[in-house]
């Protein structure tokens, strides 16, 4: 059997891991950017295509634990401000435009935090965008549907439940708080 743009990418992945370091990102963003020029008749692809899942496990690594999630998303869908705790993670464009706002967390000593906008950014199909430990970000789809990659260095649902490392934000009065612990 021929090996498909996705067992390419997360061989690679394994062949390469290691701490966190700039070539790291580096050398994984190229290998994300050669994943979204993957034919759309490779079967993986074709059925992400077709069946448009809102969030679809490609990968979970079971010697380092780190995940390759496909979004299928539509028009509109917006996910507020947040990080990914202990994590970092990419973001490859396979179709359509994402929006992308970055943030700083601002906190004015008396124990009020806020975060202020730094940028706003459109990635289309073929761009990858990194976010380090704490980086906060939002998204926005702005095409009918896009087709996105999102790939964690570890899986997210456990730094969201016990460890509570995962910060999201809500709107209040028009500034950005985090949102109250669960």
């Amino acid at each position: 059997m021929e090996n498909t743009s996705l067992d390419t990418f997360i061989a690679d992945v394994r062949a390469a891991w290691g701490p966190l370091t700039s070539g790291l990102v580096a050398d994984y963003r190229m290998r994300a950017a050669a994943l979204l020029a993957a034919a759309p008749s490779e079967p993986w692809l074709a059925a992400l295509l077709r069946d448009r899942t809102a969030n679809a496990e490609l990968h979970r690594d079971p010697e380092f634990g780190f995940l390759l999630l496909a979004h299928a998303e539509q028009a509109g869908l917006y996910r507020p401000p947040h990080d990914h705790g202990r994590s970092w993670a990419l973001y490859a464009i396979q179709e359509g435009e994402i929006e992308m706002g970055s943030y700083a967390r601002i906190e004015d000593g008396r124990d009020s935090v806020r975060l202020v906008e730094r940028d706003r950014t459109v990635l289309r199909a073929g761009d990858v965008r990194a976010y380090l430990p704490g980086d906060i970000h939002d998204t926005r789809c702005l095409t009918p549907t896009a087709l996105l990659f999102r790939f964690t260095e570890r899986d997210l649902k456990a730094e969201v439940r016990p460890d509570h490392r995962v910060t999201r934000y809500v709107d209040v009065d028009g500034q950005w708080k985090p949102a109250p612990q669960r």
